[in-house]
């Protein structure tokens, strides 16, 4: 992932296929192993808040006390993206969708990193979201740089995700 890879990992609920998110050229190839448009904008997860100051408008302190009541867990937000937040995480939106993980696999690839990461299901689009390691093998194959074997979290849904600014439960 350092090198601009493209990995599998178990989220929450969900395997991920995730990246370096500043590597344009490794989330234009997740998003062509995806299948998904560049348009529809992806995930970010990280450690705390503080992973994602390069790419989202820092929110005010009552904002702030909202989403750690949440965090880390299985709770998405979208909150407003900077200036500097690449068209290839948001896509077509003003906001980028967020969220603290509580998946200590997960975690410790943001460890690796030092950042955050690009959090997507592992899917190819319009398909059922894959739970192992052997259903992401079949699927993806040679496409995939590594793919991080363990248990997901034990949620049955994916995250939900929640509009900072409206309050509007999206998933």
């Amino acid at each position: 992932m350092l090198a601009g890879g493209v990995i599998a990992y178990p989220t929450e609920a969900v395997y991920g296929l995730g990246c370096n998110p500043r590597s344009a050229q490794a989330v234009l190839h997740l998003l062509q192993i995806k299948r998904r448009d560049i348009s529809q904008g992806l995930i970010l997860i990280g450690r705390s808040l503080d992973d994602f100051a390069d790419f989202i408008i820092q929110p005010d302190e009552h904002m702030r006390i909202k989403l750690e009541a949440t965090w880390p867990g299985p709770v998405t937000w979208l909150l407003p993206a900077s200036d500097t937040c690449p068209v290839w995480l948001r896509g077509r939106h003003a906001s980028i969708a967020v969220r603290v993980t509580d998946h200590a696999q997960s975690r410790s690839l943001c460890d690796q990193l030092d950042s955050a990461i690009v959090s997507t299901s592992a899917n190819r689009t319009g398909h059922r979201a894959l739970t192992t390691a052997l259903q992401v093998r079949r699927v993806f194959g040679e496409e995939l740089d590594y793919i991080l074997a363990g248990p997901t979290g034990g949620y049955e849904q994916p995250s939900q995700i929640r509009d900072a600014v409206t309050g509007t439960i999206i998933r």
